[in-house]
């Protein structure tokens, strides 16, 4: 989230077992916040993280340097392909 305030318009609701919301309100506690802030911080991270688990893709350094060279070599005729864009969409047949 952005370091400038911003109101807060959209309502959330959640329902916790006792032991859940006691540990809640006890890390909001340590990390100086309120609970309202601490969870929102916590649901914002995950989201993020899992939203960017969708778009990065961690690969290793000889799987990089393989789609590198991949990418670099040559285009190569595909009848296949060639056959497929030469037809028209059905979308647009009449």
């Amino acid at each position: 989230m952005t370091a400038i305030a911003t109101a807060r318009t959209a309502r959330l609701g959640l329902r916790a077992t006792p032991e859940q919301e006691s540990v809640l309100r006890r890390a909001a506690e340590v990390a100086h916040k309120s609970l309202t802030d601490f969870i929102l911080d916590a649901a914002y991270q995950a989201a993020e993280h899992t939203l960017l688990d969708q778009r990065l893709f961690m690969v290793s350094g000889s799987q990089y340097q393989a789609l590198l060279e991949m990418l670099d070599r040559p285009a190569s005729d595909n009848p296949g392909l060639a056959n497929l864009f030469s037809r028209q969409p059905v979308w647009t047949a009449k």
